[in-house]
């Protein structure tokens, strides 16, 4: 079995749930997929951790940093910046905050992002691109470039062609079809 195949097993078995949602883009849905549920589990970072840095090196995107919205996007790149630890070059994992602290530093970006870095932006989950355009903005304010967005589940609602509109390059690991068919 490929790290593909595990991975969407791993999602369909733990991270999705079915009932009445509201996402958070405010879209309801009777499919809710918590990424963090495959994510934050050992096997998940083993597994997203790795094919998130090759999905960057096959793209050949230039990448010092890694980094999204919190929560969702933490583990994930956390777990691509250990990957890279094994298999330089070394890629730096930062946070973006909602909201900057009222007190210490006052950063929306937490963790060792530079300005002037090259930056991948990662995704637990897409469904209108909102969370990655909100990272997007507070990387670009703060002198970084981006080079393109990485999500572990595409939900197919049109939050990859409004990145790709704006133009980002998106390169989702799996889709919301491949794990909840039927």
């Amino acid at each position: 079995m490929t790290e593909r195949q595990q991975l969407i097993e791993l999602l369909s078995a733990r991270s999705v749930k079915r009932g009445k949602f509201i996402l958070t883009s405010g879209k309801t849905s009777d499919i809710y997929v918590d990424v963090r549920l495959t994510s934050m589990s050992a096997e998940g970072l083993g597994l997203i951790g790795p094919m998130v840095l090759a999905a960057i090196r096959n793209a050949g995107w230039i990448a010092d940093s890694i980094g999204g919205m919190t929560l969702g996007a933490d583990p994930i790149a956390y777990a691509t910046s250990y990957a890279s630890s094994i298999t330089p070059p070394l890629l730096r994992a930062f946070t973006v905050r909602k909201e900057a602290k009222a007190h210490g530093a006052a950063r929306l970006i937490e963790g060792p992002f530079q300005s002037g870095d090259h930056v991948v932006v990662v995704e637990d989950v897409i469904t209108t691109g909102g969370s990655a355009i909100r990272a997007i903005q507070a990387i670009v304010e703060s002198g970084g470039t981006v080079s393109g967005v990485i999500a572990v589940v595409d939900r197919e609602e049109g939050g990859r062609e409004a990145l790709e509109n704006q133009g980002y390059e998106v390169i989702p690991l799996v889709s919301i079809s491949e794990i909840t068919p039927g």
